[in-house]
């Protein structure tokens, strides 16, 4: 009996939760960098076509979870306003995989330069009031939900990309 080909794994090694400082802030922000990292790390160099072909009834592939947590970092802490949001779980079909990481490291960094002004976790989200009138969100509501928000995906990541090379790891 012939053993049955395996495809190779990439196995890349796990990197640990972060290491914060003591204050609510800093936990907060540590892991919420630690989680955006893991995301784009499991988009960066996946094949296409793979990449944006689902794996799942529901349509949801890598490319497009990244390509929606650019714009929920856009809407939540720049205040851009998106009228369409299952639209937003689709990357363009000329975006490419290096155009849509970018795309995302761009949204966090600008996010990341709101948050540094942001002193007072209670405090409302300095962004503009553009969303249907309703107010700003607190930065501790805001951060918590973007926890949230971006470990779910990063979940669902590591999922869809083991499926595409096998790759493993965070």
């Amino acid at each position: 009996m012939s053993a049955t080909p395996r495809t190779p794994r990439t196995h890349r090694r796990d990197t640990p939760p972060p290491r914060t400082g003591d204050g609510e802030a800093a936990t907060l922000r540590g892991f919420l960098d630690y989680l955006r990292t893991s995301i784009a790390g499991k988009v960066e160099g996946a094949p296409e076509p793979q990449v944006r072909t689902a794996a799942v009834p529901s349509g949801t592939n890598l490319l497009g979870l990244l390509h929606h947590l650019t714009h929920v970092e856009r809407a939540l802490f720049l205040g851009e306003e998106v009228r369409n949001w299952p639209a937003t779980f689709r990357a363009a079909p000329e975006d490419d995989v290096t155009e849509v990481v970018a795309r995302y490291r761009d949204a966090v960094e600008r996010a990341n330069r709101v948050l540094d002004r942001c002193t007072d976790l209670a405090a409302p989200l300095p962004r503009p009031h553009r969303h249907g009138g309703r107010p700003a969100p607190s930065v501790r509501w805001a951060l918590t939900h973007m926890l949230e928000e971006t470990g779910r995906h990063a979940g669902h990541a590591d999922i869809l990309r083991e499926l595409i090379d096998g790759a493993t790891g965070r």
